[in-house]
């Protein structure tokens, strides 16, 4: 199995970082240093390149990075099948899991809780990103599986189909938009709050919009923002419309702060995915999250 120079090796090479990799494992930068010297040492060679305040991966890094990638998966399926021999057996196991702003804040919590309850010794590290940086972070290797809205899908990842959300227009109950109806085209001429560009929900948006003849440069834009909470609070205080996930604004609406604004016509839908590398279909760690996750939610709905 893997030593303990090795885990500290991969995880600096994951993340390219040695303070980061000190960050989740609890070690010293100091320590982290130590650990990769005497692993060098070991090697006999560089396995990383250092540029002022970054670093790469020496090709003798790389490889061995590659290879340890594969020992960390003969470890987990060894684990997996010794679990089933002896379900006393029961190593710690870190899953490292992405996802988009929706989902960490409204979807994961409670079925996380759960998760955990029946895997006492499952430690899980959550990484919150727009789609298309959860996208990035697990063709990077930061992350095992992610969660994300339907975007431009890449070729190198496969996509499974997990929950279905609507994304609402939404006011403030001082607007004046509280007690209209609007039509598609109305919405060129209304004053727009939205999310950043790599937004799952801005996507989504941009592309129904676009479907019914509204380009993205037709928008009246105000203000872009990060993160769902942020746009939330925007226009709880503001006038403008907004497009928000349902899941997000629950005690909004029904505390009467926020409202529907319908928009005859216009129904906008979007499907949540899990995504993996190719070639890491077979994870039986990550398969068997994804199956827990996906049957949690298939009994509440």
């Amino acid at each position: 199995m893997l030593s303990l120079q090795h885990e500290i090796f991969l995880e600096v090479a994951r993340l390219l970082s040695f303070t980061k990799a000190g960050q989740i494992l609890f070690l010293s930068q100091s320590a982290i240093s130590k650990h990769i010297k005497a692993l060098e040492a070991f090697y006999k060679t560089a396995l990383f390149e250092r540029h002022g305040n970054t670093i790469s991966l020496t090709q003798a890094g790389e490889l061995l990075y590659q290879k340890g990638l594969e020992a960390i998966q003969l470890k987990t399926e060894l684990h997996e099948q010794l679990h089933h021999l002896n379900a006393s057996f029961l190593p710690t196991t870190r899953l490292a899991v992405g996802s988009s702003t929706t989902i960490t804040l409204y979807v994961l919590p409670t079925v996380l809780s759960s998760y955990l309850r029946q895997h006492a010794n499952m430690q899980i590290q959550v990484l919150n990103r727009n789609s298309s940086n959860i996208q990035k972070a697990l063709l990077d290797h930061e992350i095992d599986v992610g969660i994300v809205e339907s975007l431009t899908q890449v070729n190198t990842l496969t996509y499974t189909p997990f929950i279905t959300d609507q994304v609402l227009a939404v006011c403030s109950r001082n607007s004046p938009l509280r007690d209209k109806t609007l039509s598609v085209t109305d919405i060129p001429h209304v004053p727009l709050a939205v999310r950043e560009q790599g937004s799952g929900t801005l996507a989504v948006v941009e592309d129904t919009l676009q479907k019914n003849g509204i380009r993205p440069a037709d928008l009246r834009i105000l203000i872009r923002l990060g993160g769902t909470e942020a746009l939330k609070n925007f226009v709880l205080a503001d006038t403008c419309l907004a497009f928000l996930p349902k899941r997000a604004i629950l005690k909004e609406l029904a505390a009467g702060e926020l409202v529907e604004v319908p928009i005859e016509n216009l129904t906008i839908e979007r499907t949540f995915y899990f995504i993996q590398r190719k070639g890491t279909e077979n994870n039986p760690l990550v398969n068997a999250f994804i199956r827990f996750v996906r049957r949690f939610y298939s009994l509440l709905e």
